[in-house]
């Protein structure tokens, strides 16, 4: 009988850093290795970060932060492309590693092309969000112009809706919020 490695978040502290700010994440003890991301991605998560943190600051209501570490644990080590925390959760999700070790209640990660890494956010993430708590998961994919907004129902993430291009993405999470997708992609570069 064979044995699959299961890697775990003590196996990364082992390797050496990055020069190239190569993500190491592992979900399920499965290592997955994403390459520097695209400048469209880039700007959409600035965006998206941008939107949410002046909102929250108007608020009070929580903070939002870029590819934090995000340890469930030793066999899920992630690094979701944006996270946002309520106020009132944040100091209970921050161990003295100053990474977050439970869900955030909101995950948004940015679709970057080729088939491996849309399966990992549509399906491997989309699972570990759901299994661990995540409020609510949006899948950005910025070459549709669309995000995939799923929110937690009957213990589990599901697909609440798709916005489009030309409407405005609103949540339940974040009373008053809102994001005009003409404005959050209306500023992409040409290919």
């Amino acid at each position: 009988m064979s044995q699959s490695l299961r890697w775990t978040s003590k196996d990364l502290e082992l390797f050496p850093q990055p020069l190239d700010d190569t993500r190491y994440e592992i979900i399920d003890g499965e290592l997955f290795v994403s390459t520097q991301p695209s400048w469209e991605h880039q700007f959409i998560c600035a965006e998206i970060v941008a939107a949410l943190h002046q909102w929250s600051r108007s608020t009070g209501a929580g903070v939002v932060n870029f590819a934090p570490g995000l340890i469930f644990s030793e066999d899920q080590n992630v690094a979701p492309d944006i996270v946002w925390v309520s106020a009132e959760r944040l100091p209970l999700l921050l161990e003295a590693d100053r990474k977050l070790h439970a869900a955030p209640d909101l995950v948004v990660e940015v679709l970057s092309p080729g088939p491996k890494n849309e399966q990992r956010d549509r399906e491997v993430k989309l699972n570990l969000y759901s299994r661990r708590g995540v409020r609510e998961y949006w899948i950005v994919d910025w070459q549709l112009r669309q995000i995939d907004i799923y929110r937690r129902s009957n213990a589990a993430l599901e697909l609440a809706t798709t916005a489009l291009d030309g409407e405005t993405v609103r949540s339940p999470l974040l009373s008053g919020f809102e994001l005009p997708l003409s404005d959050l992609f209306g500023r992409l570069p040409a290919a």
